[in-house]
């Protein structure tokens, strides 16, 4: 019984590549750029990395008026027929100001995990970076990829090989990464005032170990003394906390 089954090696864009010029090849290889209709664009779920109006968002939207979208945004697509945005999130925006109908973009199909960790690689090359954002980013990946090396270590071994992986790439220990994970335990509020300056890194990791109770306790103090804990003072509230003797008056 004879079997007309075709299997594709492969090799057919090999063979066809030993015709072309280098320029031709070059070229073949190139991700292909689509232009997707703007209202089919979606955004990254739980994307950490705020869009800003500020003179960044001011200069692209200037370059974009003046050039176009020079640069291509990354995208995988969905089921429904739209495109989940990875990276280009500050282009979309321009675009959407623009009222520009369409955006070039680059298809690419990703698992959830590849998704997560291509879009905050991508975003964590920004000019600036706020604190929030970074620890927001910094689970995010963690998870990821943590989440791909499942079944191979403890959950405690891939969280700290993971950890130093992410500090590796960003120029920072291993232990720097956790404090900045700790971050995402603040009540909003408190991780506004990480971002605005007002409460420094240090104290902020340490405050992170409050509770939500305390934490609005905490805030309701600083509002009435307008005032904020120095590195010490948190420390010592850190401490009290995990005993489970901290009170109000403690706080104030």
């Amino acid at each position: 019984m004879s079997n007309n089954k075709t299997i594709d090696l492969g090799l057919k864009t090999a063979y066809d590549e030993l015709f072309m010029s280098d320029e031709g090849r070059t070229e073949n290889r190139k991700p292909k750029v689509d232009e997707i209709p703007i209202e089919k664009l979606t955004e990254f779920p739980d994307h950490p990395f705020k869009v800003l109006e500020n003179e960044e968002l001011t200069r692209m939207l200037e370059s974009i008026h003046q050039f176009g979208v020079l640069v291509p945004a990354l995208a995988r697509p969905k089921e429904d027929g739209r495109f989940e945005l990875i990276s280009g999130h500050r282009r979309l925006a321009a675009c959407r100001a623009l009222g520009l109908a369409t955006m070039p973009v680059i298809v690419r199909k990703m698992t959830d995990e590849e998704a997560v960790i291509t879009m905050v690689d991508a975003n964590l090359q920004r000019e600036h970076i706020l604190p929030s954002e970074k620890a927001k980013a910094y689970k995010m990946k963690m998870d990821a990829m943590s989440h791909q090396g499942k079944g191979t270590l403890s959950r405690v071994a891939i969280k700290s090989d993971t950890a130093a992986d992410i500090g590796k790439q960003m120029g920072e220990s291993r232990d720097q990464v956790f404090r900045y994970i700790r971050l995402t335990n603040l009540i909003p509020e408190l991780l506004q005032l990480v971002d605005d300056g007002k409460i420094a890194f240090s104290p902020a990791v340490e405050l992170s170990y409050l509770n939500e109770e305390e934490q609005r306790a905490l805030l309701d103090a600083m509002d009435e003394h307008n005032c904020t804990p120095s590195h010490a003072q948190a420390i010592q509230l850190k401490k009290l906390s995990q005993e489970g003797r901290l009170t109000g008056d403690d706080i104030r």
